[in-house]
């Protein structure tokens, strides 16, 4: 089965948000998600201060100039940060001192940076005033989504009005306690008709039996699964990176903060996240739904 991945950190012990990447690093990295079926990806590039990401960016460009089969597999980037929301729980593995409130101007060098090849920029809708950064995406034709982020449910329609069209990994970016009905789950789920809603199906982010909640609540069509998948994908127990975070993946190969108060993303790959579906009872054409048709789809791939 192939499939296709809007959020990939790193893979195969190749970290993409390292600040120096080589082409040929990156080509190990694509061989090894083309073996796992991974026909196409967004590489993602996370909150780091704005020269960092820029460089980062720059490293993802040329790579893609460099090889062949990194041009062919990295068929965008996804800038995941840095105006995301730093409040404790909603930032996450971000650094949340170089969280930053959305401008345009900030987004407009990033952007530079990727030369073109921006498909997916996740933000806090609470932190772009005005929603001027979610406009000014759309009209780009970037794929504007929300993440990290706590905003009430008439930020989320101002957002949604303005061309937010996506919510980044829901159930994870959020605190482990939650107010019980007004949170940003339920909030997101009210509007699910109108946003693409990615899930991490790696069986950990969130518990299949809730999972397949969220899926039922919000409706199979509006759903998409990604990996969010760091250096330690389909690499084992070591020592991995994230974007300067050292990380110790143990045997059940779950990326955690050295401190285990959160995940770090995910050491799934894409048939990880296939055999998670199927043990929840879905046949090989909900799975290509979740996996390949609408991740492709949400970013304007036929």
């Amino acid at each position: 089965m192939s499939y296709f991945d809007l959020q990939v950190n790193g893979y195969a012990g190749i970290d993409f948000n390292a600040e120096r990447l080589s082409a040929g690093e990156m080509r190990v990295a694509c061989e090894a998600m083309k073996e796992d079926g991974t026909e196409g990806a967004l590489a993602t590039i996370i909150t780091g201060s704005m020269e960092s990401m820029k460089g980062k960016l720059r490293n993802l460009v040329r790579a893609r100039e460099e090889d062949e089969v990194v041009r062919e597999v990295i068929v965008g980037i996804h800038i995941e940060g840095p105006f995301l929301n730093k409040a404790d729980g909603y930032i996450g593995a971000h650094p949340r001192e170089q969280a930053l409130p959305a401008t345009v101007d900030g987004m407009k060098e990033l952007l530079e940076a990727a030369e073109g090849l921006t498909k997916i920029v996740t933000l806090a809708p609470e932190c772009d005033q005005g929603s001027k950064t979610t406009a000014y995406l759309a009209g780009q034709g970037i794929v504007v989504s929300a993440g990290h982020c706590d905003p009430s449910l008439e930020e989320l329609r101002a957002a949604i009005d303005a061309g937010l069209r996506m919510f980044t990994h829901l159930g994870n970016g959020c605190p482990s306690q939650l107010t019980r009905h007004d949170n940003i789950v339920e909030r997101v789920l009210s509007l699910s008709e109108e946003l693409w809603i990615c899930f991490i199906g790696d069986g950990v982010h969130v518990p299949p039996f809730a999972l397949r909640n969220y899926l039922r609540a919000a409706g199979m069509e509006r759903c998409l699964m990604v990996t969010d998948a760091i250096s330690a994908a389909r690499a084992g127990p070591g020592n991995y990176s994230l974007a300067g975070w050292n990380l110790e993946i143990g045997e059940d190969l779950v990326a955690r903060a050295p401190d285990g108060s959160h995940f770090v993303g995910s050491t799934a790959t894409m048939p990880v996240v296939a055999t998670v579906l199927r043990e929840m009872g879905m046949g090989d054409e909900e799975v290509r739904g979740l996996t390949l048709d609408r991740p492709r789809m949400a970013i304007g791939i036929e």
